[in-house]
């Protein structure tokens, strides 16, 4: 068993830092709001700190799950950061979906000091979370991944090491790139379905064991159709998540016609004051469409 800490108790991390304990790994926790860390702890049974360096202190592994770059850094950097409580030979796993700019800026700032640094975003969204089924696509040393994966697995179902560092943040993009085209897609058939006067569901039964057929229509679209939206990743972090995509893209190249237009659907969706809604609610903007 490792000695473990996690950073950030999310609606992803709390669960995930549960599954670790669970596992019988001693684990530490730091929050923002620290009433959070200490309802874990209660909880769970582990240890709450006030501080990423303290509850880093002695760990063999620190993961985190937080907001974004500028989140990802308040945890690392400083007096108070974890890598100023982290031993040389420990391992920084980040599973935050972030630029890999700012992955590759942590893994330097981490190296001097002995710290490996993995880049481990996940994709299962908060069922795939409380139900210890994740899928991670990780970036970083081969040496550090394997001390990781191990332990990861007491919340993943599927691990894989894509390369160097900022490869499994770039296989993150590809996720959730892959995620907006297939959404915007079904949420047109199934407003199709609606306005020509088929039974939705009958349409998915008959479908979905055909081509058409995808995870997103299949776990999804009994809550489209009944107007819910209160479930999944919400639109406020799938547009933070494009963002990072299309500035990427922007960089290398890559020509992203159908994610921009996505992107810009979320926006509206925002607007209709679905920030908090999952992503699947861009049927909504159909809807009020018409």
């Amino acid at each position: 068993m490792a000695r473990v800490a996690f950073l950030g108790l999310g609606v992803m991390g709390y669960p995930m830092a549960g599954h670790l304990a669970a596992a019988g790994h001693e684990v530490a926790v730091y929050n923002r709001t620290a009433a959070k860390a200490e309802d874990w702890g209660a909880r769970h049974g582990g240890r709450s700190a006030p501080s990423p360096a303290e509850a880093a202190e002695g760990a063999d592994l620190v993961m985190a799950c937080v907001g974004n770059d500028d989140d990802l850094r308040a945890v690392c950097e400083g007096e108070s950061g974890a890598f100023a409580g982290m031993a040389a030979g420990a391992v920084f796993v980040d599973h935050t979906t972030v630029s890999s700019m700012v992955t590759e800026e942590m893994a330097a700032l981490a190296e001097p000091r002995g710290i490996a640094f993995v880049d481990a975003p996940v994709s299962g969204g908060q069922a795939g979370a409380e139900n210890g089924q994740l899928v991670i696509m990780c970036g970083g040393p081969e040496e550090a991944y394997a001390k990781a994966e191990p332990v990861m697995a007491a919340y993943a179902k599927l691990s894989k090491r894509m390369g160097g560092t900022g490869a499994g943040q770039l296989t993150k993009m590809v996720n959730q790139i892959c995620i907006a085209g297939l959404v915007q897609g079904l949420s047109e058939g199934l407003h199709f379905a609606e306005k020509a006067g088929l039974d939705g569901r009958a349409v998915v039964e008959v479908i979905g064991g055909g081509a058409a057929g995808s995870w997103q229509m299949m776990n999804r679209y009994q809550t489209m159709l009944d107007d819910e939206f209160d479930h999944g990743f919400a639109v406020d972090w799938m547009r933070k998540d494009l963002g990072i995509c299309l500035a990427t893209a922007d960089r290398t190249g890559a020509s992203l016609p159908v994610t921009a237009l996505v992107d810009q659907f979320y926006k509206d969706v925002q607007k209709l004051g679905g920030a908090r809604w999952d992503t699947s609610s861009l049927i909504k903007r159909l809807r009020a469409m018409g």
